[in-house]
């Protein structure tokens, strides 16, 4: 946790957000949360956001008029996020925000959620029995017709763009970060944990949760920054459509950088 606090008392979360690659990923990710939420269909939609960094999801929610709870580790994170809620804001939009491990959601009751965000941690826990924990956490906490988004960063993506397009690959395989078919060996000491989608299945398995469907939010946007970025608006937005179309194809999916799964408790 010492080293996840650094990183992002560091990191500028809100400029990755809104920069075109992260742009990318939180529209096509809104694109389904607003597609399940109409689907729920009711009136005092109560959501969670575990893992909630700067607040981009649950600023965003709050403002199309839902009741948001927001658990946060990193204080920076927190701090940027309330600060956010009082500038954006209005009185009549109430966002609870507070510091919360998400393996461990002392604050939340059994079933209280319809809808629970699990977006980042899941980036962070290196164990499969951490990994576990937070979904069970996350399923504890959200209703029996509700529903849960777990999103992973990829590990084939790691292989190709740090291994490979970067030249990290040889010495990658010299410390023996890599496995044989070269699937990630995570040590504990880094910053990120990456998964394939057999290893998803094996957690949901594990914690007892059955997928509805699972998508990608920014399929090859990560591997083409430089290129998003000299986008004309309107070539950007046919990115946006491109993506969001194919978010879901299996064929895609294993090799973007994230991944969302859509999952029934």
């Amino acid at each position: 946790m010492a080293d996840l606090v650094a990183y992002y008392n560091k990191f500028n979360e809100d400029k990755r957000l809104l920069s075109r690659h992260g742009q990318v990923e939180f529209r096509v990710t809104m694109h389904y949360i607003k597609k399940l939420l109409k689907e729920i269909g009711k009136t005092g939609i109560k959501i969670a956001d575990i893992g909630a960094g700067t607040g981009r999801y649950s600023i965003a929610l709050t403002k199309e008029g839902y009741e948001v709870f927001a658990a946060e580790p990193v204080n920076y994170n927190l701090g940027i996020l309330k600060k956010h809620a009082r500038e954006e804001l209005t009185d009549g939009q109430k966002l609870e925000a507070f510091a919360s491990d998400a393996r461990k959601l002392k604050r939340f009751g059994d079933e209280e959620f319809d809808l629970t965000l699990l977006l980042g941690p899941l980036y962070h826990l290196h164990s499969t029995e951490d990994k576990v924990k937070a979904l069970t956490e996350a399923k504890r906490i959200t209703k029996k017709d509700g529903i849960i988004l777990a999103g992973y960063v990829m590990a084939d993506y790691a292989v190709v763009k740090y291994g490979f397009m970067e030249g990290n690959i040889k010495e990658s395989v010299a410390k023996g970060a890599l496995r044989e078919d070269f699937g990630i060996v995570s040590d504990e000491d880094e910053l990120y944990d990456y998964v394939r989608l057999s290893d998803i299945d094996i957690l949901n398995e594990k914690a007892g949760l059955s997928r509805r469907y699972i998508f990608t939010p920014d399929g090859p946007a990560d591997y083409i920054r430089n290129v998003l970025n000299e986008m004309d608006d309107e070539t950007f937005e046919l990115f946006i459509d491109y993506q969001t179309k194919n978010s879901m194809r299996q064929d895609l999916i294993g090799a973007a950088s994230h991944c969302v799964d859509v999952l029934m408790v």
